[in-house]
């Protein structure tokens, strides 16, 4: 493989390098994807972080044994593009988030990814990138509940 190759593959799988934070890469990770969108357009939201959402979901799967390799271990901690993935979901609505919802979004995606509730814990079985990247829209997909619990009965 190029070294060329090889580089655009890392600074994909570690979401622009920032999965290679010696402190808490994956929330480095979902940090940079809260910068991501918090400078998307606000026409077409909706649609750019759905198409943001299929871009990560398959290149995560796709790219996950290149990363295991490249990394020297299996989920590798610098592999974040899962992160960006999962925050993408959280935020998964038709309004854009404030800069309040935006940060309550990554906090909540925080702690549904570390506690893993179920079915998330069963679907980083799946082989490859694919089981990196389950979790991460499964814990997603719970954080942007709680989004939308949040946005209806507080925000």
């Amino acid at each position: 493989m190029s070294s060329l190759l090889r580089f655009l593959g890392l600074f994909t799988v570690t979401g622009a390098f920032s999965g290679m934070s010696p402190f808490a890469p994956g929330t480095a990770g979902s940090a940079a994807a809260c910068v991501v969108v918090f400078f998307l357009p606000r026409e077409g939201f909706l649609l750019t972080v759905a198409v943001l959402i299929v871009v990560c979901t398959v290149l995560s799967g796709l790219l996950g044994r290149f990363a295991e390799k490249a990394l020297g271990r299996s989920d590798p901690g610098p592999f974040v593009l899962d992160e960006f993935a999962g925050l993408f979901v959280t935020v998964l609505h038709p309004a854009s988030p404030d800069l309040v919802t935006l940060i309550l979004a990554f906090l909540v995606f925080r702690v549904f990814d570390i506690v893993k509730p179920t079915p998330a814990r069963q679907a980083e079985r799946l082989p490859g990138g694919w089981g990196i990247v389950a979790d991460d829209l499964v814990a997603g997909a719970y954080a942007n509940l709680v989004l939308l619990a949040l946005r209806t009965w507080v925000l």
